[in-house]
C-alpha cells in the first residue's frame, strides 16, 4: 500500500505521555531507607532451577530476591495474602512507570483495588539503564513463558517447566488445591533480572543475556500483606532460549525481613482505590 502524501507529517507529530505521573503518590524512600537499616531476617525460600515456590510477606516488611549461584532470571507473581482476586497488574504498572521498573517505583494491583502492592527499595542492577539495543532489566512487558505458546510454536510439544506451569504448581501446593483450580490465579509477571526490549525494525519482544551475577539483588517493601510466587525460569539467563532443558539454570533465593517497628511508626498501608465503583450508573 502506498503512503499518503502527508505521511511524513503524520509521523512527525510528537508523542504525548498517556499517564503523566506528576500527581502519582510517591513512596517515602527516606522512610524506607531508615527502615532498611534496621532489618532482621525472618525467613528464606530457595527456588529450585526450573521450578517455583511461594512465600508470604506481612505489610510493612521487606523481601529480597537474590541470584545465588549463577546468572538466572525469575518470574514473580504477587497477590493480596487473603484475597487472591487482588493481584499484580503488569499492564498498569507498565503504563505508569514504563517497560522496566527499578528503585522507587511500584508494583500495582488490578481493578478495583489499583493500589501499590510493593515498592522497589533496592536494585543492584540499577546501573544497567537502557543499552544500545533498547534493552533493560526487570521488565513488565513479557507475559511469562508458558506451555501453551510452547505447544503452538513447537507443533504440539509438551513442556511442563515453563514459568506458567511452575507458578501453577507452586500455588496449587501452597493452597492445597488442584492445578486446574490454581491456574486461573496465575497472571502476567515482573520478569526479575531479565534483560528485554523491543526490536527497532519489527517491534518484536526480545531477550538477551541477563547482566545478573551471583550476589545481585532486587528488594521490595510490602505495602500490603502479600503472597508471592517466584519461578526460576527454564531459560536460565535467557541468552538463547526459554522453555527447554538446554539452558544452564540456577536457584534463586527469596529472603524476608522485618524492620524495627519504630522506624515505620508514621507509615500506613495504602487503602484501596478511591473510585466509587458506580461506573456512571
Amino acid at each position: 500500500m502506498s503512503a499518503p502524501a502527508d505521511a511524513d507529517a503524520r509521523r512527525a507529530i510528537p508523542p504525548v505521555i498517556c499517564y503523566p505521573v506528576d500527581t502519582l503518590p510517591t513512596p517515602d524512600m527516606a522512610l524506607y531507607d531508615a527502615a532498611r537499616a534496621t532489618l532482621t531476617k525472618t525467613g528464606e525460600t530457595v527456588v529450585p532451577p526450573r521450578d517455583a515456590a511461594c512465600f508470604t510477606v506481612p505489610a510493612g516488611h521487606f523481601f529480597r530476591i537474590t541470584s545465588v549461584e549463577g546468572s538466572q532470571v525469575g518470574d514473580l507473581n504477587l497477590w493480596h495474602a487473603r484475597d487472591l482476586s487482588e493481584r499484580f497488574y503488569s499492564g498498569k504498572t507498565r503504563a505508569l512507570h514504563g517497560t522496566h521498573i527499578t528503585t522507587g517505583q511500584r508494583m500495582w494491583s488490578g481493578f478495583p483495588h489499583l493500589r501499590p502492592m510493593a515498592t522497589l527499595t533496592h536494585d543492584s542492577l540499577g546501573w544497567y539503564g537502557i543499552d544500545a539495543y533498547g534493552g533493560s532489566v526487570h521488565d513488565v512487558i513479557g507475559t511469562r513463558c508458558d506451555p501453551y505458546t510452547h505447544a503452538l510454536l513447537s507443533d504440539g510439544g509438551q513442556y511442563h517447566h515453563c514459568c506458567h506451569s511452575n507458578l501453577t504448581r507452586a500455588l496449587a501446593d501452597h493452597l492445597g488445591v488442584s492445578a486446574a483450580e490454581a491456574e486461573p490465579h496465575i497472571h502476567d509477571v515482573l520478569n526479575v533480572f531479565m534483560c528485554t526490549g523491543f526490536t527497532r525494525d519489527t517491534g518484536q519482544y526480545f531477550m538477551k543475556a541477563s547482566p545478573v551475577r551471583p550476589g545481585d539483588t532486587l528488594e521490595f517493601f510490602a505495602e500490603i500483606d502479600l503472597l508471592g510466587a517466584l519461578s526460576a525460569c527454564p531459560g536460565g539467563d535467557c541468552s538463547a532460549e526459554h522453555s527447554s532443558d538446554a539452558a544452564a539454570c540456577h536457584p534463586l533465593l527469596v529472603e524476608t525481613f522485618a524492620p524495627d517497628p519504630q522506624t515505620l511508626i508514621d507509615w500506613q498501608s495504602p487503602a484501596p482505590n478511591a473510585y466509587d465503583g458506580s461506573h456512571g450508573r
